[in-house]
């Protein structure tokens, strides 16, 4: 079983909220997609996708995801795709860095080995705890009071999570604002619900601590991503009353074993693109586990093929450990793929078909922009 063609495709997502707000002033009203098919020389095929959030997240963008897929796909061609770690090496060989250029080839090829068994790629991971995942919302920063009615709105719909975005600037409201958010968006937590102030980077330890002082004791919730840099979190992480968890800052097996080793937070967010795929996602996993942090399972953003991901890397964590997954199919309009899945209270679990458990619409997709191979 050997990869003969690869075929990318450039789709445009638009945000399903009309405009995302983020720290710092950051919007977004639509989202670029590079998704990948591998087909092989047996006619197997396998799907990925990676779609950065904007240029503005971490250091990716949509044009530098292609760039990069260009880079690695002829390499590819004439390999086995079930060799997951081995094609995660020959990528790490011809292109340092670019994790979001790497991981649709990286999802394709496990989509692609778990059709050629028969098993979802759930089961290839080290196999599904068969426990419903409870999925997070993603409340984008505005009006207090609006803020809690979409958290009131995705708690109806089923989630148990929910991702409340803050780090205003000075001129904007600043940590008095930010405070407002938090205590809002918690005035009507149910019980068993999860929730998250996540800055994305956007706060500096002076606002962080400024904002802690202004909330009322007794709420319930963890910081993520509150500062940019490593030295601003170790440097708030000494003072804070919060759980911490790493987003932004956590894209290498490196990075979760220095905030183990150096005790820098108590869990992160593991967005799959950002770590490079699936194959590094299952180490980010494991690391997180040897170390007791608590995990939540991620992409960017994305459509339903990057969701499809995210469920079959979710079911594989501890109940104990996992917080969350992100439902970003949920996120944009655009979809992409039907996908296997289960609804079951409280959370979701993938179906049982093989690979990821999609069936993607190629008339959405178009025709392909790149090809390499046959």
């Amino acid at each position: 079983m050997k990869i003969s063609l690869i075929d990318l495709y450039n789709v445009e997502l638009p945000y399903s909220g009309g405009v995302y707000h983020l720290s710092g002033g950051r919007t977004y009203e639509s989202f670029d997609a590079s998704i990948v098919r591998i087909t092989c020389d047996d006619g197997t095929e396998g799907w990925g996708e990676s779609t950065p959030f904007g240029s503005t997240y971490i250091a990716a963008h949509s044009l530098g995801t292609r760039a990069g897929i260009a880079e690695l796909a002829p390499a590819l061609l004439g390999r086995d795709p079930r060799q997951t770690d081995r094609i995660a090496d020959l990528m790490d060989s011809i292109l340092i860095g670019h994790n979001h250029a790497k991981t649709a080839l990286d999802v394709a090829c496990w989509d692609a080995f778990g059709k050629s068994v028969g098993l979802p790629v759930c089961e290839l991971l080290g196999g599904s705890t068969d426990v419903p995942l409870p999925m997070i919302s993603s409340i984008h920063a505005g009006d207090p009071e609006e803020m809690r009615a979409r958290v009131a709105d995705h708690r109806a719909r089923g989630y148990l999570g929910h991702s409340i975005k803050i780090g205003s600037l000075d001129r904007e409201g600043g940590p008095a604002l930010d405070a407002e958010r938090i205590t809002a968006c918690l005035a009507d937590r149910r019980p068993g619900e999860f929730f998250l102030a996540d800055a994305n980077g956007g706060m500096l330890p002076e606002t962080a601590l400024r904002m802690i002082q202004m909330l009322p004791s007794g709420l319930d919730f963890a910081i993520e991503a509150p500062c940019a840099t490593w030295r601003e979190t170790k440097s708030l992480r000494r003072r804070c009353p919060y759980p911490i968890v790493i987003d932004e800052l956590a894209q290498l097996d490196a990075d979760i074993a220095l905030i183990a080793a150096e005790d820098i937070a108590d869990g992160i967010g593991l967005k799959i693109s950002k770590a490079g795929g699936l194959t590094p996602g299952r180490r980010h996993r494991d690391i997180c586990r040897a170390a007791g942090l608590t995990v939540s399972v991620q992409d960017t953003v994305g459509s339903s093929i990057a969701f499809a991901a995210i469920l079959q890397l979710g079911a594989t964590v501890p109940e104990r450990l996992l917080r969350s997954v992100l439902n970003c199919e949920d996120m944009v309009t655009l979809k992409t793929a039907q996908l296997d899945l289960q609804r079951i209270e409280g959370g979701v679990l993938p179906g049982g078909s093989p690979g990821l458990g999609i069936t993607v619409d190629e008339d959405v997709l178009g025709d392909p922009d790149m090809t390499w191979g046959d």
